[in-house]
């Protein structure tokens, strides 16, 4: 039986208190090292056993894998997070994100206040959010030649020539349009802060399941951003050549005329430890946002 409590007009989850967790730094981030020692010797003091290394190092990353903890704690930016979701997802490990980058879209905890809600992660305060992933196939005349899933958006998108690309978007097997851009852009709603945001698509709340679709400079061409319905399956296909795809910001991949990137949603689902209301990703969203425009002509 699910219990709830009513926290400022919103259904509050159950509380998540851990008890195995381990703590990763980003390693190209020096300080995140002292960060993560410092966590690790913490949680020790409040009688938590933390083990800490680097996101990337592939013994702690095969233990994570293994199901050996029960969250991972990860001191980085935004990129670190989209790194640990991809690692923690398929073995139901929640993530809490510590800010030392500068944006920390994903992330609601800063350097200097970590101290503050580990006290409130031990003391029951936390809850777990769950976020959609996409998975996308790469196919080729019928062929299967990779699989990839996503915690922000897939893009297909032109490359190192400056032309835009040609290609058209189906759903559920049906054509739904065509473009001449510089790219489409298949998020989640997590990747609607993202590249998705800053080609012009629309914020949608955290906890939906639909698929973001958005043209990158689009030329003569639908100029608006699609949502699809939950559980729809969208297939790109670059009708041209000069085509890359990217998976959450990775080095990109060649694409060939005929191509297609077919995407859906994941088997597989990214949580996040969250603390206070729901409502704390809109004020997340604002703060950043507003901190971005600081000194902007008016």
């Amino acid at each position: 039986m699910v219990t709830c409590i009513l926290y400022n007009y919103f259904i509050m989850p159950d509380a998540f208190i851990p008890q195995r967790p381990v703590v990763a730094a980003y390693p190209k981030m020096p300080e995140a090292f002292i960060e993560v020692d410092a966590m690790s010797k913490y949680l020790k003091e409040k009688g938590i056993v933390a083990p800490f290394g680097s996101l990337y190092d592939e013994a702690l990353r095969k233990r994570v894998r293994r199901g050996e903890f029960d969250m991972l704690i990860v001191a980085g930016g935004d990129g670190s997070v989209l790194r640990a979701g991809n690692l923690c997802a398929p073995s139901n490990v929640p993530i809490l994100g510590v800010n030392l980058g500068k944006l920390g879209f994903l992330i609601q905890v800063e350097r200097e206040d970590w101290r503050e809600y580990f006290d409130k992660l031990l003391n029951g305060e936390a809850w777990i959010e769950n976020r959609m992933m996409l998975h996308a196939e790469h196919i080729r005349s019928g062929e299967v030649l990779g699989a990839w899933d996503a915690l922000n958006e897939v893009v297909v998108g032109r490359g190192q020539n400056l032309r835009p690309i040609r290609l058209s978007a189906s759903v559920d097997g049906r054509h739904l349009t065509s473009y001449v851009a510089d790219g489409l852009i298949a998020s989640t709603a997590t990747g609607s802060t993202a590249y998705a945001l800053a080609a012009g698509g629309p914020i949608l709340p955290p906890e939906l399941r639909n698929i973001l679709l958005v043209p990158i400079a689009p030329h003569l061409s639908v100029d608006r951003a699609v949502v699809l319905a939950e559980g729809s399956t969208v297939s790109m296909e670059v009708n041209g050549e000069n085509a890359v795809f990217s998976i959450d910001g990775q080095a990109s991949i060649a694409l060939m005329p005929d191509d297609h990137l077919d995407v859906r949603a994941a088997e597989v689902t990214a949580q996040f430890v969250r603390f206070g209301d729901p409502g704390y990703f809109y004020r997340n969203i604002t703060a950043h946002m507003n901190e971005n425009s600081l000194g902007l002509p008016r």
